[in-house]
């Protein structure tokens, strides 16, 4: 087909001529066809005239569908893309856009007062500032590293430390976080000036815990705050915590978290591009958090561990636990475990040489000995043997034992306290006065006397709540531990021998207990065989609230109790005598591993008819229980009993 021009006529288009069988093809049905006049008319050789006439398609059928196959298949493949992310991931990235606009702030409640016995106010919160950041509206222009500087000046933060948040918190743009805390008033002030240099920096009034100074050791029972790390925040988020949060560390601030936290509120804010806020767009109050009363008094607490102090100097010492319960209810009057820390240096930042000094001390500070130590408890355990005798009938009341200065069992000789013995002693008197060679017997066997044995002692000490946590409200609490004869030959390689249960009948070997746990067992003994659970908040719990020791027989227990009241009338505890107020209790010297010097306990309550407070003393290394422990026991009976509640 050849294309030719063909002249025109006056005011007509051009015309072509096409002539078949050119090597495009042909057209059918005229030898001739001209094209022109409209755009796309054609025009026959026999004059006739067909309007945009098609010439046909220079494309293959089989391409053809092919090219339309592929169309088909990518609007299938964007048309499934779409619906996933509008179907699948709409709500992601909905939140995403929302994101754009609007800022979702937490709002928390004041923390909760806490107040001791007295109503004293023992954990307050003082107002303070923090600085928060949303990464999101932070420009990421070449004025950045200017901003930072400006916010390192205003917060008193190392710019290497805010850039290192600032990248971390990018991974989760939209939710702030903190850069710092306890912002002075002056520099919460210049902020506001200059709030327009930073953009995606928010200024935030918050409080900051203030604890009271009067007792030094009350930091173990309050603990303190700080912020929440990762591990913190994957077990808390669920209840709604967040990465700007502080939570309860050790302490009170730690075990009534929920309730001194409250719950939070929120305050969603409308942003501009720039992430200045427009206004509130919704606002979601916080349920005030719970104010709390202790069970324990401050007054006493900061006269025990004075009188703890005063030992220390005299004896040479540094470490003590002192624990007061009472004895009907639980509630715990003292708890004193010294050293100490202040806890108002752990509110906020935490002055790093201040921290470093209290974690190489050897004193440890920061461990709460008196729910957390475990020591031996020498002869303060003897009470509980002589209970777990009387009720297996391996001796009774009247049952008497001669204490000539020890026993000898082969090439082993396992003495008495008292070099030549105590003489004829029973049950009462050899709790009295902490007669070796009685438990020795009792507890191991001599002669025709049939010993209890580890298995037994280790069953009765558990009925008293020896091996096991007291279930107090406090964490980092530990169980003491109950050795027996399976555990020996487990772990030393070793059978039980004679010996060591002669050992443990006195309350040394591989027994080990905690002063809470003794202070709760100890009580037991005082109410009649009740197993209170130890709190340090006010209840209105009694004694009949508690459950029974398992198969509790009361002539045993009364005897027992006679026994102690003996130490005090006229045993190794006599220095309690004097006081106007008739107490019992036992005397304790323990060995302390390493060939340190023994550690000085005692235990007591009183008054002795209508118990109303146990008091346990344990200073460490303090060689003699009589002479160590037992004038503080004294001194904390008269206080309590002539300043404290009833």
């Amino acid at each position: 087909m050849k294309f030719g021009r063909k002249k025109n006529e006056p005011g007509s288009h051009p015309v072509f001529v096409v002539q078949e069988n050119d090597r495009f093809g042909s057209v059918p049905s005229a030898d001739k066809v001209f094209v022109g006049g409209g755009e796309g008319d054609v025009f026959h050789g026999d004059g006739a005239y067909q309007a945009s006439s098609f010439l046909g398609t220079t494309v293959p059928r089989r391409r053809y569908r092919m090219a339309v196959a592929l169309v088909v298949i990518v609007l299938f493949v964007l048309s499934g893309r779409a619906a996933f992310l509008q179907v699948t991931n709409g709500a992601e990235y909905r939140a995403l856009a929302e994101g754009n606009r609007f800022r979702k702030f937490t709002v928390l409640p004041p923390r909760g007062i806490v107040y001791d016995l007295r109503g004293t106010p023992i954990i307050e919160n003082s107002p303070s500032f923090r600085l928060l950041l949303v990464p999101a509206d932070v420009p990421e222009t070449d004025g950045l590293s200017e901003e930072f500087d400006q916010l390192s000046d205003l917060s008193g933060v190392p710019i290497e430390e805010i850039e290192s948040i600032w990248l971390e918190a990018k991974e989760t743009p939209y939710e702030p976080v903190v850069i710092a805390r306890q912002l002075s008033y002056d520099n919460a002030l210049r902020f506001a000036i200059n709030r327009q240099s930073l953009p995606g920096v928010r200024l935030e009034a918050t409080g900051q815990r203030s604890y009271q100074t009067l007792s030094e050791s009350m930091s173990h029972v309050l603990g303190y705050v700080g912020a929440i790390n990762q591990k913190e925040l994957e077990e808390l988020k669920p209840d709604g915590y967040r990465r700007t949060d502080i939570i309860g560390k050790t302490g009170v601030e730690k075990s009534e978290e929920i309730a001194l936290r409250g719950k939070p509120g929120s305050i969603v804010m409308e942003v501009d591009a720039f992430g200045n806020e427009l206004g509130i767009v919704s606002k979601e109050d916080p349920v005030p958090a719970q104010n709390l009363t202790l069970s324990i008094d401050l007054r006493f607490q900061a006269f025990l561990e004075n009188r703890l102090k005063t030992v220390f100097e005299r004896t040479k010492t540094s470490r003590g636990s002192i624990v007061a319960i009472d004895p009907r209810s639980g509630e715990i009057r003292a708890l004193v475990s010294m050293p100490a820390f202040d806890s108002n240096r752990f509110s906020g930042h935490i002055d790093g040489d201040y921290y470093a000094g209290l974690v190489t001390n050897p004193d440890l500070p920061l461990f709460p000995r008196a729910v957390a130590g475990e020591f031996p408890p020498g002869s303060t355990f003897k009470p509980f043997v002589s209970y777990a005798a009387l009720t297996e009938h391996i001796v009774d009341e009247k049952t008497t034992v001669t204490s000539t200065g020890g026993l000898r069992i082969g090439a082993w000789f396992f003495p008495d306290w008292k070099p030549g013995g105590h003489g004829v002693v029973n049950v009462k008197s050899a709790i009295a006065w902490s007669v070796n060679t009685f438990f020795y017997i009792v507890g191991g066997g001599y002669e025709s006397i049939t010993g209890l044995g580890p298995d037994r002692i280790t069953e009765y000490a558990a009925r008293f709540g020896f091996g096991q946590v007291t279930g107090i409200n406090l964490p980092s609490e530990r169980n003491g531990f109950l050795p027996t004869a399976a555990w020996k030959q487990e772990v030393k390689g070793e059978p039980w021998y004679v010996g060591d249960s002669y050992h443990y009948a006195i309350g040394q070997g591989d027994l080990l207990v905690t002063p809470l746990q003794l202070a709760r067992s100890i009580a037991t003994i005082a109410n009649g065989g009740r197993m209170v659970t130890p709190t340090v908040l006010e209840t209105d719990r009694v004694t009949s609230d508690f459950p029974e020791v398992p198969g509790l027989d009361s002539a045993a227990l009364k005897t027992v109790q006679d026994g102690m009241r003996m130490t005090v009338t006229e045993g190794s505890g006599r220095s309690l005598s004097s006081l106007p107020w008739p107490t019992a209790g036992k005397t304790g010297t323990a060995q302390a591993p390493g060939g340190q010097n023994n550690h000085a306990w005692y235990a007591g309550y009183g008054p002795f008819e209508d118990p109303s407070l146990v008091v346990i003393v344990l200073v460490e290394e303090g060689l003699e229980g009589s002479s160590a422990a037992a004038p503080i026991a004294k001194d904390a009976f008269d206080w309590w009993f002539t300043y404290g509640t009833r």
